[in-house]
């Protein structure tokens, strides 16, 4: 939802750049127990077994994926006396190597783009360019193509990666905090809920996913870029065994989510599709969440217990005690449940969570409110985690500025 991180702690400074590539397999010799569990690790067993204590080789994938996030936020251009604002700052054939992420053993394939649909007042053609800038680079497709890492993971992988809220817009639309109801926005006879079970998602998320400029023919929303992008690669390697991940981080964890649940609900035989997101906020209501279940999206959270981030949106009413047409909580006034519900701020929490706490880490020091919610304090945590009962591991000092 709301990015508090600067971007220069990406800056070719921050350790994480230098041991980055450390965690792909091209680089590292690990086991062949990725490769024969692969369906595991994607979550098609919801992670049973995996988290306490976390297994090193989901630690060493959920770094992976969260340095591909690391580099839709490298490639996005902040500067807003550029030119090129709110670009990507790089072709697709030198992203990654540009962003210092090497040996990947994957290509990009597709830039993506994020557009608010509010309507803002004629007076704003007054301020600067860049506070009204509608649509902004958002992220990336990348498709493993490297022969031995195809086997090392044991399925061709593909990868989405969405960075945070960066631009003025995106932060207004993360104020948009009710819950509206999933369109039947239909592109090629498919659509985006339309099943009856009156699914509900966040409103400012839900409009970065699916607007367009309106006065612009050529301007495709996130949700037809996506789509395209996943036919036309699906088209492209037919009868292999895929898996399709999608990350980000904050805002991005939140599209990213959306992203799943559109693919799954479009397309008729989609691969294993798993989200890893970090930091990510509430995204849908109980319905919404019922249905991530149903068509077999698998959601890993990575949370800090400290990132007031991950608790907003809206309220959660635990549904231990529950009413049909309604959520009843236990020593709650009715009087208050019916207006929060009347206001379209019940959420529910989405997914497997793997709970980490800024506290537990002896080097983090003391935290603020922006820190917790930091990228690269995420991947020290999932770098240093090993259980519940278990202290931080000394060694894990990667991702922190020194």
């Amino acid at each position: 939802m709301i990015n508090l991180e600067d971007h220069n702690s990406f800056s070719s400074s921050t350790p994480s750049t230098s041991t980055s590539t450390s965690s792909f397999g091209i680089r590292t010799c690990q086991n062949n127990k990725l490769a024969k569990r692969w369906k595991e690790y994607q979550g098609m067993t919801n992670w049973e077994g995996l988290l306490d204590p976390l297994d090193d080789n989901l630690r060493a994938e959920i770094l992976r994926y969260g340095h591909f996030v690391e580099a839709a936020y490298k490639s996005f251009e902040f500067d807003p006396s550029s030119p090129n604002y709110a670009n990507c700052r790089y072709p697709k054939t030198t992203l990654f190597e540009r962003c210092e992420l090497t040996n990947t053993g994957y290509k990009v394939t597709k830039h993506l783009r994020a557009t608010s649909g509010i309507q803002l007042p004629n007076w704003i053609d007054r301020a600067p360019s860049w506070v009204a800038t509608q649509s902004s680079y958002v992220g990336y497709v990348a498709v493993c193509d490297n022969k031995e890492e195809i086997k090392r993971l044991g399925r061709r992988d593909v990868v989405i990666a969405f960075r945070g809220t960066t631009t003025c817009l995106e932060w207004l639309e993360n104020l948009r905090a009710t819950l509206t109801n999933l369109p039947c926005n239909a592109m090629d006879g498919e659509t985006m809920g339309c099943d009856g079970s009156g699914a509900m998602v966040e409103s400012g998320f839900l409009s970065l996913y699916t607007s367009s400029i309106s006065d612009n023919p050529s301007s495709l929303s996130l949700q037809v870029m996506v789509k395209q992008e996943i036919a036309r690669i699906l088209q492209t390697y037919p009868g292999e065994p895929l898996s399709l991940t999608i990350t980000g981080h904050s805002l991005g964890a939140a599209l990213a989510t959306l992203a799943a649940f559109d693919i799954n609900t479009s397309f008729p035989r989609p691969p294993l599709v798993t989200v890893i997101s970090f930091g990510g906020p509430r995204v849908g209501d109980r319905r919404f969440r019922r249905q991530l279940e149903k068509q077999g999206t698998k959601v890993l959270r990575i949370v800090n217990s400290e990132d007031v981030i991950t608790k907003v949106p809206g309220f959660v009413f635990e549904d231990d005690v529950a009413k049909e047409g309604g959520i009843h909580v236990a020593g709650l006034p009715s009087w208050i449940q019916k207006r929060v519900e009347e206001a379209q701020w019940v959420y529910a929490e989405v997914g497997k969570e793997l709970r980490l706490c800024s506290r537990d880490s002896p080097y983090l020091g003391s935290t603020n409110v922006a820190t917790c919610h930091e990228l690269n304090t995420y991947l020290h945590l999932v770098d240093g985690f090993v259980s519940s009962t278990c202290p931080f591991r000394a060694t894990a000092k990667r991702f922190l500025r020194r």
